[in-house]
């Protein structure tokens, strides 16, 4: 296969990016600076998502793009400009991916775009799976935006996917590749009342169930890439410390969480109890289906920093 990936640089699109490579497919970065070899194998084309500029002969023929862009939600503390930048990095990239698909003579037959189980704001502890409603915060709507920025590419026959992260479980990045580091000192702990759910994937299975999506013909839609079983805080915190044989007995109530990160707190201590509804009725099987096998395969696998 010939796979266009945007967001290559970030945990998940490296690790997709990776994994096609070690099989044999072809891989095309999308990046913002002068394009260069690279030592894998891969190859690189430069786009500007901020100006929705890409030439679309980049696309064309390909058997799949995967849009991963967007700037980090946990990077800084939320300003308006960057809160912005946020909604931005993420609406106009996907709406440059949409465009140059249409403008292909032969598009590719798969759009997979990304999203987030923010999608769904708070749930609290019922259960959700891809038809719940979406949420009123700033999260929600940002993923709303994203979403509707990827259905330009139906238009031309391209099948579309929005695929809805959870957390997911690696040191090298994102909340885990901050926690993880903080539990191995012995730092670890519950954050606010730790009742609230975090909805997990392994890095292993994100990257099995975005190569079983572009593959499966039948999958459109949002679909939820988390875990089978999602985890309250308090059971991650207890299964970090399992993991890496750590006492895990900091707490960090949820004003001192929000005095030092402002408005992002607010999406640590929300409760999402989110189901991978869609994936599991594709025929999909989790390698790492609970916290604690998800955990172990980071440890023990990927190490911890």
């Amino acid at each position: 296969m010939h796979v266009v990936i945007s967001g290559s640089s970030g945990l998940i699109g490296g690790a997709l990016a990776a994994s096609l490579l070690d099989d044999g497919h072809r891989v095309t970065r999308l990046v913002r600076r002068e394009p260069r070899s690279r030592d894998d194998g891969s190859a690189e084309a430069r786009w500007d998502p901020q100006a929705g500029l890409l030439d679309p002969a980049v696309l064309e023929g390909a058997d799949a793009v995967v849009g991963l862009a967007g700037a980090g939600v946990g990077d800084r503390r939320w300003t308006q400009a960057y809160k912005r930048q946020i909604r931005d990095s993420r609406v106009l990239g996907t709406t440059a991916l949409a465009t140059a698909i249409t403008a292909c003579e032969k598009p590719p037959p798969v759009f997979v775009s990304g999203s987030a189980v923010g999608y769904y704001g708070e749930t609290g502890t019922a259960e959700v799976d891809e038809s719940g409603a979406p949420g009123r915060d700033f999260l929600a709507g940002v993923c709303q935006a994203w979403e509707s920025a990827a259905q330009g590419a139906g238009a031309v026959g391209t099948r579309v996917v929005n695929t809805r992260f959870g957390i997911v479980v690696s040191p090298r990045g994102g909340a885990m590749g901050r926690l993880l580091p903080l539990a191995r000192a012995g730092l670890g702990g519950r954050l606010g009342s730790g009742d609230q759910y975090w909805s997990h994937i392994s890095l292993t299975d994100a990257v099995r169930a975005l190569r079983h999506i572009v593959a499966t013909d039948g999958i459109t839609g949002p679909v939820n890439m988390t875990s089978p079983h999602p985890a309250t805080n308090r059971d991650v915190t207890a299964a970090v410390g399992r993991a890496l044989h750590r006492p895990t007995v900091f707490a960090v109530p949820g004003f001192a969480l929000r005095l030092v990160l402002g408005e992002f707190a607010d999406g640590i201590l929300m409760s999402q109890r989110v189901v991978p509804g869609a994936l599991q009725a594709s025929g999909f099987t989790f390698e790492h289906p609970t916290i604690d096998a998800a955990l172990a395969s980071a440890v023990g696998r990927e190490g911890v920093g």
